[in-house]
């Protein structure tokens, strides 16, 4: 034992406790093992307070795995007792140089102290030296012993921790057990110098934007400001000496011009004022021929002119009232067709509900035949009820088939029948047993054939099943080709008859272009309800006959737009994309003043109300419009004739606007129009006349917009439709020929034969069946009829009553059809009387009315040529007259004519003279000026010499090409406006310029610079430290797979020992990387449990053991604590486990606590705890050797050991 022991790294030899938990008084527990040591005692005795010692020596920071919630907790009754100070001292084994602490090859031992005092100061020592934290820290995770990171710490409950463990967690422990914990703590300081860095960047990126980049950037500003300065200063010397000097040369060249200039302005002035004189003189003269020109036209005038133009007038009214009248005649003669229409209509729809009423006529009497052969049958009914009594009443009975027969004669009658029919039924079993029989031979051989047809019959099954699946689909699918059909010829249809619509409504737009309304939508969504259309389209003239008068009191109203609000008018206008312009009515803002009833009543009263009405009662449109109409219409009166127009408009009760139905407008302003009107139809009247056309092209158009939606709608199911009936087609054909072929075998026919003698078996069964029941029906009568001539008496009385019932109701029905054939009859007589004499009366009548309505035609068309030689006559006369007038007007024309050539000549003359005078004052003006800008030049010159000496030395190179003083090369009225920019812009400047700028910038440029080279070397830093956490992670990553290659295949080994027959294995998450986690699976032979809750307790638990054991034998510590793990276990895994741990652990320091013989008689050596007076105890015993039965160890106490060392045979008491 002694040479294994050098095999060992670093190992605890003892542990002295002083105040520290259930150990009030200073304890050495020493001369541990180096390979299995136990801790056993009571519960409560204080043997997992030693393993809290050791956790408390190795740095545990989290007290909760010590039961302490603060460090005082764990000095001796929390320093209650008089004792102040836990202490707990480790001292380990360090003989082996190469297995020892970084630092601490030179030490045989080590002594590792932590002592905690009341109040809560806290310290470590290292061989008697004061140390901090991380340096034992450091210390025990070079060792593998991190103690907030346990993987050899299992402490009670740490079983069911690894069972309830997430794949993250699980995969933490591959980690610590693979080292790379260490890696981790190293990324997470370099992440948080990255994070440094990035502050540092932050701070410098901050400086540079909040301090640097805008001192700079003012700095340049003012810089840019300075050196603008300097430039302009130079140009504005530069422009000041070439200005001075044009300045200079300009005033002593018009000095020198100034005398031969006024000598020519005085020579222009006296020529003017000789042309001037000349002038008079012609204008004089044309002002005397002007006057004898207009006295003689004048004459003219007054003579002849006048009385034209009064015969003019006269003549223009015949002939506006003979058109008149010639348009009444017309007028007449459309009301007489339009009647003799309506007749002709009314004739076709008498003629038409005739024929339906014969049809109903011959329907009803269909109907009355039907009620009387009910009411026959119901006579028949009754008739036999009353024989049926009196058969009852002889002791009769009545048949099946009716007839009535005596009690005797009926018996017979059912007994020969069911002999007949027990003889049939005997026939039928033969024949029944003998298709058995058959039946049974041929399967025989059917069962080859099927063998032989069993290809052909499944290619034949799976194409009918295809075809069945095609017509499945079929019927899902729900669509009607005779819809679709129909739907497409609806379409057709109504194209065309919206094409015939669309000319003849074209042909209206044509005439009337201004009709037509289109717009583009002027928002996205826009609704087009909320623009009505023209005016001219809503709403609708009843009486023809005020077209006229309407279209003349809107006016060009007439093609206003209508629209809700105004909001909806501005978009139009806006974005509408209108062709032409509109006036926009919007009905929620238009005001308009309407004639009030009291005045339309009074013009009544002058010319009787149905002489006049206001137009807006002439005319129907919807509510809603009642804005724009009012507006449009609400302020004129129309009138029948001029002369009761002119009485109302100029009446004093009335005073307003009238208009005759001709059109002619009487305006008590004063002002009236009438006259000649083009002879062509108003708008309203052909808009009325083809009101019915537009009414139908928009119904049309409404139609065949849903019907071209729901072809739409259909279209891809017509596809699919289509597609599925081409395929069904291809199947069906697969199929019958597949049955042709199948039907042509005679394994087939020999199939087909039995299927046919089944199919006969089953009728005979069927016939047996059915006369096996007549038989039993046939019994029962004949034992009713029996049992009824046994109480011949009570059955006759029964009967009777039956008979008597059957009678009433007979009756009852009787009656019922008696009384409808009765009301039936009625109703047929009324039509009879409707059909034949009163429709018939009715279309003679209107035929009669049609010879009137054609007399009545013809007297008008009569009077159209008389109204037409009248208008003819006039109009020749008209002619006549204004021919002589135009003669007269010609004549005057021509002495106008002369007269306004003369007035030019007279304007012309006085415009020269006015001409004439004013260039004479222009040019005294102009002599006074130049002789003003003379004397100004010379002062000028004198000035700029004295103030500009400059000017006296340069004056050579003055207007000299290629100098400074180049005038032709520079426009000197922009030099000059650029001068005085210039000047402003320096003004500017100088107040806001700064003349250290050049100095503060590159001061300023200096530390940005400076910024930036320590901002380079901080982002260069950052990358470094980038790709040193890339190679971590890396090694981590190599290192974390290996680590569960072995930890892996170890787990499953030590499963399969302490669980024969079962395995266990870690895999990776399903679909993802080692790095997102791992599970555990668990299987019993070839079967995997999908999950450990399907376990036992037991077995979870030797599962997550023999996953802690694994870790421990990938990376051995040197240390390994184990608390009550075989807890959840029974005796024989307990006992498997401390053998396992003895075999496979022989590099490793144990020290396990457990109450269970079969763990702790596997160690070495066997601590137990008691508790004395309030203070935990412990006391040492070494075991003996396994023995060769494998019966295991016993416990020597002092009085019978052995002793193996010099001092270790000994039980101790500490």
């Amino acid at each position: 034992r002694i040479q294994i022991l050098f095999e060992f790294i670093m190992y605890i030899k003892e542990i002295i406790i002083d105040g520290f938990k259930s150990y009030a008084q200073r304890t050495n527990v020493s001369d541990f093992d180096p390979l299995f040591n136990a801790i056993t005692g009571l519960n409560g005795s204080g043997k997992s307070n030693i393993l809290d010692a050791i956790c408390f020596v190795l740095g545990l920071s989290n007290l909760s795995q010590v039961r302490a919630t603060n460090l005082q907790e764990l000095v001796y009754k929390n320093g209650q007792a008089g004792i102040q100070k836990a202490s707990v001292t480790i001292i380990f084994d360090n003989t082996d140089e190469n297995q020892s602490p970084v630092g601490y090859e030179n030490f045989n031992e080590l002594t590792v102290t932590r002592q905690v005092v009341v109040g809560g100061r806290n310290r470590y020592l290292i061989n008697g030296s004061n140390a901090n934290n991380n340096r034992v820290s450091d210390l025990f995770r070079s060792v593998q012993l991190n103690i907030n990171n346990p993987h050899f710490l299992i402490m009670q409950g740490r079983i069911t921790k690894v069972l309830n463990m997430k794949p993250v967690e699980m995969l933490s422990m591959i980690e610590e057990a693979a080292g790379t914990s260490l890696y981790e703590s190293k990324k997470q300081c370099a992440l948080k110098t990255i994070e440094k860095k990035d502050n540092k960047l932050l701070e410098i990126n901050k400086i540079l934007l909040e301090e640097i980049n805008p001192t700079l950037e003012k700095l340049k500003a003012e810089r840019s400001s300075y050196m603008e300065y300097q430039k302009i200063q130079r140009q504005i010397d530069t422009l000041t000496r070439l200005v001075i000097a044009y300045k200079y040369t300009s005033a002593v060249t018009l000095d020198t011009n100034a005398e031969g200039e006024v000598t020519n302005i005085q020579n222009e002035i006296s020529r003017l004022e000789g042309d001037v004189e000349q002038s008079k003189e012609d204008l004089s003269r044309v002002k005397g021929e002007v006057a004898e020109l207009e006295e003689k036209r004048s004459a003219q005038a007054e003579n002849k002119l006048q009385h034209l133009e009064e015969q003019v007038r006269d003549v223009s009214k015949k002939e506006v009232k003979v058109k008149s009248d010639l348009d009444n005649i017309l007028d007449n003669i459309k009301q007489e067709e339009k009647s003799k229409e309506k007749i002709l209509k009314s004739i076709t729809t008498t003629e038409k509900l005739r024929e339906s009423k014969s049809e109903e006529l011959m329907n009803l009497k269909a109907e009355v035949e039907q009620l009387k052969n009910v009411e026959r049958e119901n006579t028949e009914g009754l008739e036999k009820a009353e024989a049926n009594i009196v058969a009852v009443q002889a002791g009769q009975l009545e048949g099946d088939d009716g007839e009535q027969m005596t009690y005797t004669e009926s018996l017979i009658k059912l007994k020969d029948k069911l002999s007949v029919a027990q003889t049939e039924n005997k026939q039928a079993q033969l024949k029944l047993k003998h298709a058995e029989k058959t039946i049974k031979k041929m399967e025989q051989s059917c069962k080859q054939a099927e063998a032989a047809i069993s290809r052909e019959k499944g290619d034949y099954e799976e194409a009918q099943k295809a075809v069945d699946e095609v017509e499945n689909k079929l019927k899902k699918l729900n669509f009607k080709e005779e819809t679709f059909n129909k739907l497409h010829s609806d379409k057709n249809n109504l194209e065309n008859r919206v094409a015939e619509s669309s000319r003849a409504v074209d042909r209206l737009y044509a005439k009337y272009p201004r009709l037509q309304f289109e717009y583009a939508d002027p928002e996205r969504g826009f609704d087009r309800r909320r623009v009505k259309g023209l005016v001219v389209n809503l709403f609708q003239v009843p009486d023809v006959r005020y077209c006229l008068a309407l279209e003349v009191a809107a006016g060009s109203r007439l093609y206003n737009v209508v629209t809700d609000t105004e909001q909806t008018s501005s978009l139009l206008i806006k974005h509408g994309q209108l062709r032409t312009r509109y006036v926009m009515i919007p009905l929620n803002k238009i005001q308009s003043s309407v004639i009030s009833p009291e005045i339309v009543n009074n013009a009544k009263k002058l010319v009787g109300s149905e002489n006049i009405d206001l137009a807006l009662n002439v005319i129907s449109y919807d509510q809603e419009l009642t804005p724009a109409m009012r507006y449009c219409f609400g302020s004129v009166l129309i009138c029948k004739t001029k002369e009761q127009a002119k009485l109302v408009a100029f009446d004093k009760s009335v005073k307003r606007k009238v208009i005759t139905l001709e059109g002619d407008v009487y305006d008590p302003a004063g002002t009236l129009t009438g006259g000649s009107r083009n002879t062509g139809k108003s708008v309203l009247r052909d808009m009325a006349e083809n009101r019915s056309v537009l009414e139908e092209l928009r119904s049309l158009k409404s139609q065949h917009k849903e019907v071209t939606k729901q072809l739409s709608m259909m279209g891809k199911a017509s596809e699919q439709f289509n597609s599925l009936t081409a395929t069904l087609k291809l199947k069906s054909h697969d199929r019958d020929l597949l049955k042709d072929r199948l039907q042509q075998t005679s394994h087939y026919k020999d199939i087909e034969e039995l299927r046919k003698t089944k199919a006969d078996l089953d009728e005979q069964q069927k016939i047996v069946d059915n006369f096996s029941k007549l038989e039993k029906d046939l019994l029962e009568k004949c034992d009713e009829v029996e049992r009824k001539m046994a109480n011949f008496a009570a059955e006759q009385e029964r009967e009777l009553k039956k008979a008597q019932k059957r009678v009433t109701d007979a009756k009852t029905l009787l009656a019922k059809s008696t009384k409808a054939v009765r009301s039936k009859e009625n109703k047929l007589k009324e039509l009879e009387l409707e059909v034949t004499e009163e429709l018939v009366k009715e279309i003679q009548n209107l035929k009669d009315q049609l010879p009137i309505c054609d007399n009545n035609i013809a007297e008008i068309q009569s009077q159209v040529a008389e109204a037409e030689e009248r208008l003819r006559v006039v109009q020749e006369e008209s002619k006549r007259i204004k021919d002589d007038l135009e003669q007269q007007n010609a004549l005057i024309r021509q002495c106008s004519a002369k007269i306004e050539e003369l007035m030019k000549e007279q304007k012309k003359i006085e415009k020269l003279i006015s001409s004439g005078a004013i260039k004479q004052k222009e040019l005294s003006h102009k002599l006074a000026k130049v002789n003003k800008e003379a004397g100004e030049a010379r002062s000028k010159v004198e000035y700029l010499l004295n103030n500009y000496d400059w000017i006296s030395t340069d004056k050579q190179y003055f207007g000299q090409k290629g100098t400074a003083y180049d005038f032709d090369s520079h426009d000197i009225k922009d030099c000059d406006k650029k001068l005085e920019k210039l000047k402003v812009s320096k003004d500017k400047l100088s107040k806001s310029v700064n003349m250290r700028a050049m100095h503060l910038l590159g001061e300023a440029e200096k530390r940005y610079l400076d910024l930036m080279k320590k901002k380079d070397i901080v982002v260069n830093d950052k990358h470094k430290i980038n790709n040193v956490i890339k190679d971590l992670d890396e090694k981590k990553n190599k290192a974390v797979i290996k680590a569960f290659e072995q930890v892996n295949k170890d787990f499953g080994s030590i499963f399969s020992t302490l669980l024969p027959g079962a395995n266990v294995k870690l895999q990776k998450l399903e679909g993802q990387n080692i790095t997102e986690g791992l599970e555990v699976k668990v299987g019993f032979g070839d079967v995997w449990k999908e999950s450990l809750t399907e376990l036992s307790g037991g077995q979870r638990s030797l599962v997550a053991l023999s996953l802690i054991l694994a870790l421990l034998l990938f990376k051995p510590a040197p240390l390994y604590i184990l608390d009550e793990v075989d807890a959840a276990l029974d005796l024989s895994h307990t006992q498997n486990i401390g053998q396992m741990l003895r075999a496979h652990f022989k590099h490793s320091q144990f020290i396990v606590v457990s109450l269970k013989d079969g763990m702790f008689q596997n160690a070495n050596v066997l601590f137990r705890t008691k508790f004395v007076d309030g203070v935990s105890t412990v006391t040492r015993h070494t075991l003996s050797s396994t023995s060769q039965n494998g019966k295991g160890k016993s416990i020597k106490d002092k009085e019978n050991m052995e002793p193996v060392t010099t001092k270790r045979h000994k039980k101790q008491r500490v």
